[in-house]
């Protein structure tokens, strides 16, 4: 992808970065860039050497919602294209075996703040403000928020969330449990990258297994969440990542896990 790319895709080995390159727009969601994100996340999804990815914005956010000027003139086509290639995309991202961070900084909003929620991890700069902001615009959410969102902070505090629409901060999303660590914007780049490469040296198979099994576990009574959790360890029992775990563990060293 080239740097006029509304989205730039870039790997350090194991690690695949995803970069929205719209900064003059805030990296508002078009159909380009809706595209772009599909296209790229079918291309990790098929590569086995992607062992954890990043989501991160150029310029002054992450991802300021919509890109409304291009909706404006043909709304329901643009969003008809628009979502189909997000939703796609969303699948993608929750059957990776690879874990998901989202490096997040200056504003997180409409479905930039519901793709947000999609991912395993959200590092967050101090700074960044959220809105799901879809209720200003007479519509609901989209990108799986009203999936995600309740899941994470509750129905009755996802209702308030959805339907006022207010602006939070940084350490109101800390404290919902919708991002994991706010740090200085200038600590934000090192913090996601040295969580990304502890990442994709772990058991990637395995991380699937678990982040699959706790966002099923929520729908599932105990005796299908037992038979999946069986299954799954059986499947860990083929990999060669879990016989090096339980040497690593006798041997008292740190386990050298390849992903597969």
């Amino acid at each position: 992808m080239s740097d006029a790319s509304p989205l730039i895709l870039m790997r350090d080995g194991p690690v695949a970065t995803l970069r929205f390159n719209r900064p003059e727009a805030l990296n508002a969601l078009d159909v380009p860039t809706s595209q772009a994100l599909l296209a790229a996340l079918r291309g990790i999804a098929g590569d086995k050497g992607v062992r954890a990815v990043v989501l991160k914005g150029s310029g002054r956010a992450f991802i300021a919602g919509g890109d409304l000027a291009a909706m404006r003139a043909a709304p329901r086509e643009t969003v008809r294209t628009l979502l189909d290639a997000l939703n796609e995309a969303v699948l993608i991202l929750h059957g990776l075996d690879a874990p998901v961070i989202a490096q997040v900084h200056g504003v997180a909003a409409g479905g930039g703040l519901s793709l947000m929620l999609v991912c395993d991890f959200v590092l967050a700069a101090q700074k960044t403000r959220f809105n799901l902001a879809y209720i200003k615009l007479g519509t609901n959410c989209d990108v799986g928020a009203s999936w995600s969102l309740p899941r994470l902070v509750g129905l009755r505090k996802a209702l308030e969330i959805a339907l006022l629409s207010d602006d939070f901060d940084a350490d109101e999303a800390l404290r919902l449990g919708l991002v994991n660590r706010v740090l200085p914007a200038d600590e934000l780049e090192a913090a996601t990258q040295a969580l990304a490469s502890r990442l994709a040296g772990g058991p990637t198979i395995a991380y699937g297994h678990m982040r699959r099994l706790m966002r099923a576990g929520l729908d599932r009574d105990l005796r299908a969440a037992l038979q999946a959790e069986a299954a799954c360890f059986e499947a860990c029992t083929q990999t060669a990542d879990l016989p090096e775990g339980i040497a690593a563990f006798l041997e008292k060293r740190a386990a050298r896990f390849q992903g597969r």
